[in-house]
């Protein structure tokens, strides 16, 4: 029986710009199945309906794939997912991205466990979940991305430690956030900016690159 969600999955990645091979399309489904079966007891996303979830977080979090990958030009960088809740965006970057090593990171247990498991249920070698607060990670990632989790000045400052040297930040946002960006300190340079347009979602979308001065 196919899938319900399948065909608007494949439209929205196709208006995304997004070629994804058929195991690919599966992997996501399976993926918007696990979470919003751990969501009944774990509370990952606010979101419950799946047709919505599609559209709130796996068309969302697809929106960032083509931009990221004209970034990094298809090198096998590492990629870390702050705040990552239930893996968005890091667990469909992984499925969508072979080449990138991706880490979910989350200072609360239950949702790093979910991460794990995923990767497991879904043959993710790529993906893991690693339950730590930010601040606290040792390793270093070329990428550090999030998707609204905090100010731009809080996220930079408490990831900093975690990008390697050359790395930049990808934070995933709702409007331009004029503010946020006026308040970055002086060592901090948002070199790009750019509007995204989420399949079925009316709702302003942005992506924001910074990196060190």
């Amino acid at each position: 029986m196919t899938h319900p969600l399948r065909a608007p999955l494949q439209d929205g990645a196709r208006a995304l710009g997004l070629a994804l091979a058929d195991g690919q399309i599966d992997q996501l489904l399976a993926y918007l199945d696990l979470l919003a079966k751990w969501n009944k007891v774990y509370n990952l996303t606010a979101v419950r309906d799946p047709a919505e979830m599609l559209t709130h977080h796996l068309l969302d979090s697809l929106a960032v794939v083509a931009l990221l990958r004209r970034q990094t030009q298809g090198r096998p960088v590492r990629l870390l997912d702050v705040g990552s809740g239930g893996g968005l965006p890091g667990v469909v970057i992984a499925i969508c991205c072979r080449e990138m090593a991706v880490t979910c990171v989350d200072a609360v247990a239950k949702k790093a466990a979910f991460v794990q498991q995923a990767a497991g249920a879904l043959g993710l070698s790529n993906l893991r979940g690693l339950h730590a607060r930010v601040e606290s990670v040792a390793e270093h990632f070329d990428v550090v991305a999030s998707r609204a989790f905090a100010t731009l000045a809080d996220f930079t400052a408490w990831s900093v430690s975690a990008l390697a040297e050359g790395g930049v930040w990808m934070a995933m946002k709702g409007k331009h956030p004029a503010d946020e960006l006026a308040a970055l300190p002086s060592s901090i340079d948002a070199f790009h900016v750019e509007q995204l347009a989420v399949p079925g979602l009316d709702a302003e979308r942005c992506l924001i690159w910074l990196r060190p001065k």
